[in-house]
């Protein structure tokens, strides 16, 4: 088996101590006390994590889901330094071809983060990492796990601010690394830029941007939920990728999720994109409530 340091930089599963074949499981995470922070999309990838587990094992390893995202990814609260996490994952269908399931993230009692309908793509697991070294992973996560404090954090991607309206639009250009240790778990035989980490970087250029909207009257500005994500192709390393955030207006009310999120107040809509070589790479929406 591989060394545990390629699990360290971005695998956020620690151990799973329920696992239903094909179906579901329950996870772990501890989130280390030294990082800086760790972000909501962060704990969205770790429920992504413990899917593709079960969805790997339960075709053999032949393939993996690559950029699986959430029809609706619901923001309840943050986790903090020295959280632990308490994954959640339910498969729906799950073939060579993809996999669809629901998952949740929690501390003690209190729910982080809901991914609603998720579908990924699989492709096959050996153009991505080495069969065999993930079946001897899945065996130590699912028996006594591994070790926790792993994790380092992730350094600052260079992001440079292109064009900025605020409370409107803000434009901004990220330089995706040519090497960076996350790499080495996202992927050992092919490296790919998480998605995750793109949709955490337009998150905040989305959040910077509403501060400045009337609507809020000055509240900072929080994500209650992003929708519509879509990624049309793989982000590598090295590449240049443009950001746009668009704030559209307010948001359609009469939502139990979002009215429990932001009662009584304003929920603007942004509209979010990412483009390399003037190609459109991926596109999502978020909606912003003020924090509670």
């Amino acid at each position: 088996m591989r060394p545990d340091p390629v699990y360290a930089a971005y695998s956020f599963v620690d151990r799973i101590d329920r696992f239903e074949a094909g179906k579901r499981a329950h996870a772990t995470f501890a989130v280390p006390a030294g990082v800086d922070v760790f972000p909501s999309c962060l704990v969205a990838e770790a429920v992504g994590q413990l899917a593709a587990w079960v969805a790997m094992d339960r075709i053999d390893f032949r393939g993996r889901p690559v950029a699986a995202l959430a029809t609706e990814t619901r923001f309840r609260g943050d986790a903090h330094p020295g959280d632990r996490l308490e994954l959640e994952v339910e498969l729906h269908e799950c073939d060579d071809d993809a996999v669809a399931y629901d998952g949740r993230a929690s501390v003690g009692s209190r729910r982080v983060i809901e991914l609603v309908d998720c579908l990924g793509p699989m492709l096959p697991v050996a153009e991505f990492d080495a069969p065999d070294a993930l079946r001897e992973r899945l065996a130590l996560l699912r028996d006594g796990g591994a070790p926790e404090g792993r994790f380092c954090g992730i350094a600052a991607l260079p992001v440079t601010i292109t064009a900025d309206v605020p409370g409107k639009r803000r434009s901004a250009s990220l330089a995706v690394p040519c090497d960076a240790p996350f790499f080495a778990d996202h992927f050992p035989r092919r490296a790919v830029f998480p998605a995750t980490l793109l949709l955490d970087t337009e998150l905040r250029l989305a959040l910077d941007c509403a501060a400045g909207a009337p609507e809020l009257a000055g509240a900072a500005p929080h994500p209650i939920r992003v929708t519509h994500v879509k990624m049309r192709s793989f982000i590598e390393p090295g590449q240049r990728v443009d950001l746009d955030v668009e704030l559209a207006g307010i948001a359609a009310e009469g939502k139990p999720d979002v009215a429990e999120a932001a009662p009584g107040g304003a929920v603007l809509r942004a509209m979010l994109s990412a483009r390399t070589d003037a190609r459109l790479v991926a596109t999502a929406r978020v909606e912003i409530g003020a924090a509670q």
